[in-house]
């Protein structure tokens, strides 16, 4: 098969907040036509923030309640791209002082990845931030409001991933991938 697959055509079903359900058609390798239904997304940032001495890091966690799940999550600052054409590692700073009232003094990029393919084409571009000052926060909406901060030591948050304590998808490859690309900065 020398073919590949094609997008005919599209139109938005559905608009809110900052996203859109979308409705495509396409055709596969060998012509037959098909249609899938997706969230368009702008995507989102998170930020591995890394405090306290080299040797002794411990990593700044929000939990916040997730109402799709019903549950509080253990997870990295992050937020959605809402501001169209921003820079995503200027969304990452200021998502970080929203939220956890840190600015960074050095902000690395560790890379993105795609939370739910099949849904959506959302990525997540993922930071480290080192060097951290406090600020203040600026948080948004009950969920935001009600958050709290964790600062358990870097080697806890990778035993929290193995006991299924931290279980949101960028949290866990933010921190697996500090801990084996970035470990002069643990």
């Amino acid at each position: 098969m020398t073919a590949d697959f094609k997008l005919i055509k599209q139109k938005i079903v559905h608009k809110w907040a900052a996203w859109s359900l979308v409705q495509a058609d396409f055709s596969d390798p060998v012509g037959e036509k098909f249609v899938r239904t997706y969230v368009d997304s702008p995507g989102a940032v998170g930020v591995v923030a890394l405090v306290g001495d080299v040797g002794a890091r411990r990593v700044l966690l929000v939990r916040q309640y997730r109402p799709p799940l019903d549950v509080k999550t253990l997870e990295i600052p992050a937020g959605m791209r809402d501001q169209e054409g921003e820079d995503p590692q200027i969304t990452a700073q200021r998502e970080l002082e929203e939220e956890a009232g840190f600015k960074a003094g050095q902000m690395i990029k560790l890379g993105s990845h795609e939370s739910a393919p099949g849904i959506s084409n959302s990525k997540v571009h993922l930071f480290l931030a080192v060097d951290l000052r406090q600020t203040t926060v600026d948080r948004h909406g009950p969920e935001e409001q009600f958050m709290t901060i964790e600062t358990p030591l870097f080697t806890d948050a990778l035993e929290m991933i193995k006991n299924g304590e931290i279980t949101d998808g960028k949290t866990v490859i933010g921190l697996l991938l500090v801990a084996q690309n970035f470990k002069q900065f643990l």
